[in-house]
């Protein structure tokens, strides 16, 4: 009779997700040789309700969550032990019983253009532009109101293939993903921060458990990498401020400094673009939440109620 795994990862179904799942699992193994064993770390599949949505844009569906919610239900019930996340997927809320107990060290959380050109200033006149990303979208249209932006939805295969075919002319994707999935040629240019403000904690993958399990928390604690927690509490905290998910343009970076400081930057937007609001901190790591949650505050005060009722 085959022994049941002493570990089981919880994952989405994507070439990308499972990239993550068995990178967590790699690192697990190397830093307890008693897990590398064949078979002693299961990753268990699930598919989520943002997997089975195909025929409207996300953001019309729910906002964040979408990802995660079968993924934490497993993990609340015991069918897994923990759960392998995009941060950038997760609701500023977790549910009862459930935290992330680890960051891994942050990938580049950089966008890139994927075009026949390598900046977005050199798009064609009236080019089309795929994207499910508001964020994104924002700020292409703040650059460029000549574009037309369409939802472009799919894992990152999915939309290199739909670029290929000739369904848009170009579209943005988050260079971490490319680079764990060995695909980083296909982006004609990295785009910096101050062109493209990246999505909350994009490049980070948080490992999420049940509250009291020491177990688990004591096998991840090697894991956790210091300063990438620092930087996504402050992205998160300005998350929170903002009470924003995939249905609002939000975007934040936090980067460590010398001597235990950090910088954020952040920005909202009307989805049409028409109108962007930044702000930006700067102080120590230990204020991190407390330095987002401000930013989010200025934001929220400076925009009005009605700065994102532009929906086209």
């Amino acid at each position: 009779m085959a022994r049941a795994p002493a570990l089981r990862i919880g994952t989405r179904g994507s070439p990308l997700a499972l990239a993550q799942a068995e990178q967590v699992r790699a690192r697990l193994a190397a830093a307890w040789p008693d897990l590398a064993e064949a078979g002693a770390i299961a990753i268990e599949v699930i598919r989520t309700s943002g997997d089975r949505i195909v025929d409207r844009p996300l953001s019309e569906a729910g906002g964040k969550g979408l990802f995660t919610k079968e993924i934490e239900e497993a993990l609340s019930a015991g069918t897994i032990d923990l759960a392998v996340h995009s941060m950038k997927d997760m609701p500023t809320a977790f549910p009862d019983g459930l935290e992330v107990a680890c960051l891994l060290q942050r990938e580049d959380p950089r966008d890139v253009l994927i075009a026949a050109v390598t900046r977005i200033a050199d798009l064609p006149q009236g080019a089309v532009v795929g994207t499910s990303s508001l964020r994104r979208k924002a700020q292409l249209l703040a650059r460029r109101r000549d574009l037309k932006v369409v939802d472009l939805r799919g894992n990152v295969e999915t939309r290199l293939r739909k670029i290929e075919s000739g369904v848009a002319q170009a579209t943005l994707l988050a260079l971490a993903g490319l680079r764990r999935l060995g695909l980083e040629a296909k982006a004609s240019s990295i785009l910096e921060t101050a062109e493209m403000l990246p999505a909350v904690a994009q490049g980070a993958i948080g490992l999420e458990s049940r509250i009291g399990d020491t177990r688990i928390r004591d096998l991840l604690a090697p894991l956790h990498h210091v300063p990438t927690g620092h930087c996504v509490t402050a992205e998160r905290g300005l998350l929170a401020a903002l009470d924003g998910s995939c249905r609002t343009p939000i975007a934040a970076l936090a980067v460590t400094r010398t001597f235990g400081r950090l910088r954020l930057d952040a920005l909202i937007a009307k989805t049409d673009g028409s109108s962007v609001l930044r702000t930006a901190r700067e102080g120590p790591e230990a204020d991190a939440w407390a330095m987002g949650q401000d930013a989010g505050e200025e934001l929220r005060r400076d925009s009005g109620p009605d700065f994102f009722s532009v929906t086209s």
